[in-house]
Order: structure tokens, then C-alpha cells, then sequence
């Protein structure tokens, strides 16, 4: 409530990036020496979502949006993907207990460690 009001109220948009999110700078007031800043969120709050000149503008890297410099992506820059972490799209490399319901065979190449100093199936130094 209170960052609606304040956005509503004490605030000046600065910009939108591609994905409709809007950028605030707040009129005056200032918090540790620098003006706020923030983002409203358009849709869930993802932090993935806030394109890289827009957090470095955010995070008072630079004064102003760098929002000329993205419209020339590099031809080696990918389209935006969010963050699928806990969600059924996640990543799960092969033999992650969920990936395909069950754990791959053991290889047996383990060995067990003892705090005799060696392995457990060696006998101690010294007996």
C-alpha cells in the first residue's frame, strides 16, 4: 500500500524497458545521499525481469537509464528467459532424483573414508 501511495504521489516515471515493467525516481527526499528507486513489476515480481541497464541505473551504477546502448544488442545476446527455478520447468541435470524418478546406478567406484587414516577396508597403521 504504502509503495503504491508513494508511487502515486511522490514520484516520476522515468522509463519502461521491453517487458512493460516501470521505472520510478522519487521527487525528492533522498535515502543515504542518493534519490529512490524502484520498480514496478508488470505481472509477478521477478527479479530476472529487470533488464541489465535498467538494474544498473536501479542499483546507482550509472545516472541515467542505458536504454540506447540496449537497443544495440550484440548478435550473440539471447532473448530473455526467467528464472524456472522451483518451478516443474526447472533445470534438472541426469541424475537428479526428480529428473527421472529414479537414481542412476551406483558404479562402485566409491570408497569409504575411516578417521583410522585410511581406507575402510585396509587395516589401521600400526596393528
Amino acid at each position: 500500500m504504502g509503495t503504491i501511495f508513494s508511487t502515486l504521489f511522490g514520484s516520476r516515471l522515468v522509463g519502461t524497458d521491453e517487458f512493460g515493467n516501470r521505472y520510478y525516481q522519487a521527487r525528492r527526499g533522498r535515502r543515504y545521499g542518493r534519490e529512490r528507486r524502484w520498480v514496478i513489476y508488470k505481472g509477478g515480481d521477478e527479479a530476472s525481469k529487470v533488464p541489465s541497464e535498467w538494474h544498473a541505473w536501479l542499483h546507482h551504477t550509472v545516472a541515467e537509464p542505458l536504454t540506447e546502448k540496449a537497443a544495440l544488442a550484440r548478435p550473440w545476446q539471447k532473448e530473455h528467459q526467467p528464472n524456472l527455478t522451483g518451478t516443474e520447468r526447472a533445470y534438472r541435470p541426469s541424475g537428479h532424483e526428480l529428473a527421472a524418478r529414479h537414481h542412476a546406478p551406483a558404479t562402485g567406484d566409491y570408497e569409504a573414508w575411516s578417521p583410522d587414516g585410511g581406507l575402510a577396508d585396509e587395516p589401521a597403521r600400526g596393528q
